[in-house]
């Protein structure tokens, strides 16, 4: 067993769930928002940063400009249908993103959907734990103490990355209920 490949798995999760947690909004516009967009453009999905440059203008407003000006109806149509409730405006190959203001069942959804994305990020790390309980309990080599020993280190190993999660989740909750 590698406890470094472990580890190394763990964090991916919680890298992810980083990653999913900067796109849920929080009243104020980010970059980071969009980032979760695919776009279905040139027969396939690409996340919504190569095909046009967002950027923040002021602290209400995103702005996409679209590379190709074939591709603002996609963009358009994935900033609508990515569930972060965005109302884009076309402008030609500029696509204005107004930022609402959140209302109380909005910010109540998004802590739900904060949640999903948490115990996703959780069962990612407790798949790896099973991955690596496997690998011990397969390996012939190990004396049954050896095998403890091991399982109690994977185990705190993933004590640690699910504090971490829920950490995180309380952390992104609060933020996004703060008026």
């Amino acid at each position: 067993m590698d406890k470094a490949d472990l580890k190394r798995r763990m964090d991916g999760a919680i890298e992810n769930l980083k990653t999913e947690f900067s796109g849920l909004r929080t009243g104020r516009a980010s970059v980071s928002m969009l980032e979760p967009v695919m776009v279905d453009v040139y027969g396939s999905k690409m996340p919504l940063n190569q095909v046009g440059t967002v950027g923040v203008p002021e602290s209400r407003l995103l702005t996409v400009q679209v590379w190709d000006m074939n591709n603002a109806q996609a963009v358009d149509k994935a900033i609508r249908e990515s569930g972060l409730g965005l109302n884009p405006q076309t402008e030609g190959g500029l696509i204005r993103v107004p930022i609402p203001e959140l209302n109380e069942e909005r910010r109540k959804e998004l802590t739900k959907v904060a949640g999903q994305y948490a115990e996703s990020a959780r069962v990612s790390v407790r798949n790896v734990r099973r991955d690596g309980m496997d690998d011990i309990k397969k390996d012939k080599d190990l004396s049954e103490d050896d095998k403890k020993r091991e399982s109690d280190d994977v185990q705190k190993l993933t004590d640690e990355k699910i504090k971490i999660i829920d950490e995180m989740q309380v952390a992104k909750d609060k933020d996004i209920m703060t008026v």
